[in-house]
């Protein structure tokens, strides 16, 4: 079990690879990986993203905890990135491995759910002649409530 919060890119195959070199009960291997998405017809140029170090580390460590008492994994990684970040660039990443693909595919989507929603970074949309602050969705806490 793993979690990074880093400004440099990653490479999904490597971090694949890694989660499983030597692990011989792993069955299945789950990935999402969240891109920088303009939701406003290519006005956004870019997202920030603004956190604070310790605490968001601490906020991913738990919600990774919670997953791997929740459901049978493996191993599992999460990396979640900071900075000025263009569209289109991928921003974080879940990789869940487990005897099983249900508690795979289960335990990403919890995380995934709790990541939007819990973790503690703060993003900001520049675009070409103005910023603002992304606000929390209601879908998103739906999302997340449904695992409750």
């Amino acid at each position: 079990m793993s979690i990074s919060v880093q400004s440099d890119d990653f490479d999904l195959g490597a971090e694949v690879a890694a989660l499983a070199d030597g692990n011989g009960d792993i069955g299945a291997v789950v990935t999402f990986v969240g891109l920088v998405r303009d939701t406003t017809g290519g006005a956004l140029l870019s997202m920030e993203l603004e956190h604070y170090p310790g605490m968001t580390e601490q906020a991913l460590a738990e919600i990774e905890l919670a997953a791997t008492k929740r459901w049978s994994l493996s191993a599992s990684r999460v990396i979640h990135r900071y900075g000025n970040l263009k569209t289109g660039e991928q921003i974080m990443m879940v990789a869940t491995a487990s005897p099983h693909r249900k508690d795979a595919f289960e335990a990403a989507e919890f995380l995934m759910d709790y990541l939007k929603t819990d973790a503690p970074f703060w993003k900001k949309e520049h675009f070409k002649d103005s910023t603002k602050w992304v606000d929390s969705k209601a879908d998103d806490d739906a999302a997340k409530d449904r695992w409750s």
